[in-house]
């Protein structure tokens, strides 16, 4: 029996394999086999959820460094370590025509297993220090950027302005300390947010304007620590004011101060978790399973997905992306498989990481605008390469079966003993980061040694020392007491670097934050952005998935004791929330 009849007899029957990585079994499923068949790729190896952390291990957002350029040899800040002994490019450098990527370019060894071949490109050919596309000024400090400008320490930021220490911001402006926010404006520490403006403190909350620790609110303005409200003005701690009564309220409370703050953010946290829980944040979809999905059909087991259609295992898809699965980072492409960074207008691609229009190409890691394509590095405006090389049409698709048949005869196999074939995404020899320096490290956290005993690459940063003029307990406890001269102190963090938090171990105030912080009164923080943002991340579920059962007993709903619907969450079941399904949750909470 040859393999496409295998497969077609596989695509009519669920069928279970046991993950190459973990040991664990995982299931491939009638619908996955006809998407396989349509992307021409064999049948998966790892499990969905192995995949994704591969994925992630490929993504370095937020550790940054300073190296020098290889052309003009000025300072630049990149993504990568100096450990990789690349060559780093700075952007004005990369897109500049002083040098082209396919000078490095060599034939394939058929000696040699493919992914040994493209980890010794990768120490050849020059790089992009950061990931931008049509970046404005000021972004320096900042990583995946898309039509972005004015950005300090933040990422994963598209089509927005004035964005400090955040991360996931879509088409918003003045932003600090948020995470995961759209169409959001004058907002500091919102977490899963929509339209909401001049808003502090909110979480799962959309359209809410001048209010502050709120949870799960829609369509709110001047409302003050409470959950689960729709459509309210002037509610103060859960109970419903006049304005006058609200304002008097409000003014009683010194949101300025540091001690003040805390005190409130611990009565936030204890709020949330008494609150009614969602199932899942799945908003004007049609069959769909995840959490934090909106306006799309079709979309299975993903998170953080806008405006799609068809797609599985995916994470932070927006505006129109549609028939991919296991994608990392999309905007509006299509019939994608394993990407990290897919960008946009790429199609009928696979393996490949930062590419934007990327067509009908494999194993590139950050091209551009190329078409037939197969284990290039910084290839852009190209068609017909491999391995930085330059084919013609005939001598391209005469080589690359071949190629995908040698990866098959003479596979890779790494030191834990899995075996790289053609269809699996890169290994640890082709992903440049370490794990701790990755994205992985934020939603599936690892100690040193967890790490290395799978196979992952670790690496120990030395925290660079500052002398802080100001610490944890000599800071000003109320905003109001900080001079406009406070952007030139050195702030000590108050983790000292001991923690998993990639912790820089001090920081300055920008001059922007210092005026969003006294616009909005709010005290001086005592960590730096990075453990700022893990505790952020505290507030968010993991992404994993779990069957549960509802939690409602409340009379008046379709059952007449517990409520026996169960369904898929990010909830764990150990969890203390009070998690709903859509019927109660619709019952009690509109």
């Amino acid at each position: 029996m040859n393999e496409k009849s295998e497969n077609r007899i596989h695509s009519t029957n669920s069928v279970s394999s046991i993950c190459q990585n973990c040991k664990i079994g995982f299931k491939i499923e009638p619908d996955d086999f006809s998407f396989y068949e349509k992307m021409q790729v064999p049948p998966p190896t790892f499990c969905p959820h192995c995949r994704l952390v591969r994925r992630l291990r490929m993504r370095n957002e937020r550790v940054l460094f300073k190296v020098q350029c290889g052309l003009c040899k000025k300072g630049v800040i990149t993504m990568y370590n100096p450990a990789n002994n690349f060559t780093i490019y700075c952007n004005s450098c990369y897109l500049s025509d002083r040098w082209d990527p396919l000078e490095c370019g060599r034939s394939y060894d058929f000696s040699k297993p493919f992914f040994v071949q493209f980890a010794e490109l990768m120490k050849a050919v020059p790089r992009k220090a950061m990931h931008s596309v049509g970046g404005g000024k000021n972004t320096e400090y900042a990583n995946y950027l898309v039509n972005a400008s004015e950005v300090l320490l933040s990422y994963s930021v598209v089509e927005s302005e004035r964005i400090y220490h955040s991360r996931v911001v879509d088409t918003s402006k003045e932003c600090v300390d948020c995470t995961n926010v759209k169409d959001c404006e004058s907002c500091y520490g919102v977490i899963q947010g929509t339209k909401n403006y001049g808003s502090v403190y909110l979480v799962d909350s959309r359209n809410c304007i001048d209010s502050r620790f709120l949870f799960d609110c829609v369509n709110c303005s001047n409302c003050f620590m409470s959950a689960n409200l729709r459509n309210k003005q002037y509610v103060f701690h859960g109970k419903q004011l006049t304005k006058e009564e609200y304002k008097k309220a409000l003014l009683e409370i010194h949101t300025g101060s540091y001690k003040t703050e805390q005190k409130l953010l611990l009565e936030f946290k204890e709020m949330i978790k008494n609150s009614i829980h969602r199932f899942a944040r799945i908003f004007k979809s049609e069959n769909c399973t995840g959490d934090y999905i909106e306006n799309s059909r079709n979309v299975i087991d993903s998170f953080e997905v806008f405006k799609a259609e068809n797609v599985k295992y995916c994470l932070r898809l927006t505006d129109g992306p549609a028939d991919m699965y296991d994608v990392t980072g999309s905007g509006k492409c299509e019939l994608l498989y394993e990407a990290s960074g897919a960008s946009w207008g790429s199609k009928n691609s696979a393996f490949f990481s930062a590419g934007n229009l990327t067509v009908d190409s494999q194993y590139c890691d950050y091209s551009m605008d190329v078409t037939s394509v197969f284990g290039s590095i910084s290839v852009n405006h190209a068609k017909y390469v491999i391995l930085n090389k330059q084919y013609t049409k005939e001598e391209y698709f005469e080589l690359l079966p071949k190629i995908k048949k040698h990866m098959d005869e003479m596979p890779y196999v790494d030191e834990m003993g899995i075996k790289y074939t053609y269809g699996e995404f890169f290994p640890q020899i082709c992903i440049p980061h370490a794990y701790n320096e990755a994205f992985a490290q934020e939603y599936f956290p690892l100690t040193k040694e967890e790490a290395e005993k799978m196979g992952y690459l670790w690496r120990d940063h030395e925290i660079k020392k500052y002398e802080p003029t100001f610490t944890k307990d000599t800071l000003p406890d109320s905003i109001s007491d900080v001079p406009d001269s406070f952007t030139e102190e050195v702030i000590g963090c108050a983790h000292e670097g001991n923690c998993q938090h990639q912790c820089t171990g001090a920081f300055k105030l920008h001059p922007n934050e210092l005026i969003y912080l006294k616009k909005w009164n709010l005290p001086v923080p005592r960590f730096c952005p990075n453990c700022r943002h893990y505790e952020r991340l505290e507030y968010r579920n993991k992404l994993k998935f779990y069957t549960r059962q509802c939690a409602c007993n409340q009379p008046g709903h379709q059952h007449s004791d517990k409520c026996p619907n169960e369904f898929q969450t990010t909830y764990s079941p150990d969890r203390p929330e009070k998690v709903y399904c859509e019927q109660c949750y619709q019952k009690e909470v509109l």
